[in-house]
């Protein structure tokens, strides 16, 4: 006699969230690998059905992809409409906090594969982030009446969307306290007051391509930029530099080397910007102040390269980013290093937390000011970014 498939027990094989849950596999996925590094069999497989089982709920990959990107500034417009507008800026700050942390592992998929959205979508996209920012913005604006309220309202966001961006294992209640803390500090900053004491910043020159092969890294990095490197053809590569496409594969064995090779070379520049900012830095509060100065001079001058690093590095083969994912961690732990002897109630977790929050002011605000590199900006991002710290 055949087995009674009962209501309760088709339930547990078919969950009515199963389109919930399809969405956060690939989330996690796309965050992970990145939109052209993730197929639709790997994301089937996160979630422990068909290929066809996907199917009947997305039409294909991108249809998949545009829920993904707008699925968590959905989950932050809805949280912030549940707050009242004369709400204080914790109060604002708080449920946004907690829902990115909630969902950090799928949450960052529209700070770097949003380029893939088209036009319409990416518009809409926008819109809803603008709501976040707008409504962070005018409470800045209410409880600390500085200038630069909208440059501080995103300089915040960035520090607490920062937490998708890293691996960092900590409990969810410290990491929230931790970045919202960092949020206050960031809208409570005047930016202006730094302008006029800019801390000198001595960077490494940009290589001069002397070779065929840097050649080939200084035409690929801003094409790269301009339009992802999932479609950038080695074609288009080597006819920026005059070259027959075959004749590419004599310098470097693919396109994914290429990238490998950039970002090595950027994580390098960055390395020599810390050593030279650094040298003859004792007191650890200063130490901080310099490499927050050399970090962002480093991204204002070489928006470029910081972008694709960015941005590209989850495409590509473990192998590849196993050096560049080295050099990171060796980046990171100079800053925890001095921002722990700095702040000593710090344990290592929390300062690799808040390094991170001040990468994310860097490269929200970055954004804000559309990487205009002056004086005043370097100056103006600087700040934020050691207010986000807690200096």
């Amino acid at each position: 006699m055949g087995a009674v498939v009962t209501t309760e027990s088709t339930a547990a094989i078919r969950p009515r969230n199963r389109k919930q849950l399809i969405v956060e596999a690939a989330g996690r996925a796309f965050s992970r690998r990145g939109y052209h590094g993730t197929s639709m069999e790997e994301i089937a497989a996160g979630v422990g059905i068909t290929g066809a089982a996907l199917y009947r709920h997305f039409p294909n990959k991108y249809a998949l992809f545009v829920d993904c990107a707008h699925v968590m500034a959905d989950r932050l417009v809805a949280a912030l409409d549940e707050v009242p507008p004369e709400a204080a800026l914790a109060d604002v700050l708080a449920p946004v906090t907690r829902v990115t942390v909630a969902h950090r592992a799928s949450g960052g998929v529209h700070r770097w594969e949003s380029r893939y959205l088209n036009r319409e979508d990416r518009q809409a996209l926008r819109a809803k982030f603008a709501h976040v920012v707008g409504r962070v913005t005018d409470v800045a604006r209410r409880e600390h009446p500085l200038p630069d309220d909208h440059l501080r309202a995103v300089a915040a966001l960035g520090a607490i969307g920062s937490i998708t961006m890293h691996r960092t294992s900590i409990a969810q209640r410290r990491v929230e306290d931790l970045l919202l803390a960092s949020a206050m500090r960031v809208v409570a900053t005047d930016p202006a007051a730094a302008t006029g004491s800019a801390r000198f910043v001595e960077l490494p020159a940009q290589p001069v391509p002397r070779t065929r092969r840097a050649e080939i890294l200084a035409a690929a990095i801003p094409l790269f930029e301009q339009d992802g490197f999932a479609t950038v053809t080695n074609g288009r590569i080597a006819e920026a530099v005059g070259l027959a496409p075959s004749a590419l594969y004599r310098y470097f064995p693919g396109k994914a080397d290429i990238l490998a090779a950039a970002c090595l070379q950027a994580a390098g520049l960055l390395a020599q910007a810390v050593e030279q900012n650094l040298r003859g830095v004792v007191d650890p509060h200063d130490a901080v102040v310099a490499l927050t100065a050399a970090y962002v001079a480093y991204s204002f001058e070489h928006t470029a390269l910081t972008s694709v690093a960015n941005a590209e590095l989850v495409g590509l083969p473990a192998t590849l980013q196993r050096p560049l994912v080295v050099a990171q961690r060796e980046h990171v732990a100079v800053w925890e290093q001095q921002l722990r002897l700095a702040r000593p109630e710090l344990d290592s977790r929390q300062a690799r937390v808040l390094v991170h929050a001040g990468f994310g002011v860097v490269v929200e605000a970055g954004r804000r000011l559309r990487w205009q590199d002056s004086p005043g900006h370097r100056a103006a991002v600087a700040a934020l970014v050691v207010g986000a710290l807690g200096l």
